[in-house]
C-alpha cells in the first residue's frame, strides 16, 4: 500500500508527538545522589519551608557537633504527592522544633531527602514523604 505525501508527513507527525509525550517522566532527575541504604535522624529548627513543585523544601538550623550550627536544605516530594499524604502549605513554620529522618547526600554536605518526618514541637508526626 502506498501512502501520499501528506500522510506520510500526519504519520511521521504523530509518532513524534507520542514519542515527546513520555519526555517530561524520563526528564526527571536521578535520586542516586541520596545514600539510599543508610537514613540519619536529624532535630532542628525550621528556617524555611518553601511550599513549591517540583520539590518541596525545609531549611533546618541544626546544632553542629562541635558547637555552633550549620544549615540543612531537606528535599521532599512534590506538592501534590505531599497533599495526598496529608501535608498542608501550612505544615512547618519557621520556628518550629522538628525531629526527622532523612536519606544523606553521598557526598556528606548538609541536606538529605526527607523519609519521615517524626516530631513537629515535640508532639509525634506520621507525615511522611514518598518519592
Amino acid at each position: 500500500m502506498r501512502y501520499s505525501g501528506k500522510l506520510r508527513f500526519a504519520l511521521a507527525a504523530g509518532i513524534a508527538a507520542l514519542g515527546l509525550n513520555g519526555a517530561p517522566a524520563t526528564a526527571h532527575h536521578s535520586f542516586a545522589m541520596f545514600d539510599q541504604r543508610n537514613v540519619r535522624v536529624l532535630e532542628g529548627t525550621v528556617l524555611q519551608f518553601q511550599w513549591t513543585n517540583p520539590h518541596v523544601w525545609i531549611q533546618l538550623q541544626v546544632a553542629a557537633a562541635r558547637g555552633g550550627s550549620a544549615e540543612w536544605g531537606v528535599e521532599c516530594t512534590s506538592v501534590n504527592m505531599l497533599k495526598r499524604q496529608g501535608w498542608h502549605h501550612d505544615s512547618l513554620h519557621p520556628g518550629d522544633r522538628v525531629k526527622l529522618i532523612l536519606r544523606p547526600l553521598r557526598d556528606g554536605s548538609h541536606g538529605g531527602q526527607l523519609a519521615k518526618l517524626l516530631e513537629i514541637n515535640g508532639s509525634p508526626s506520621n507525615l511522611v514523604s514518598y518519592h
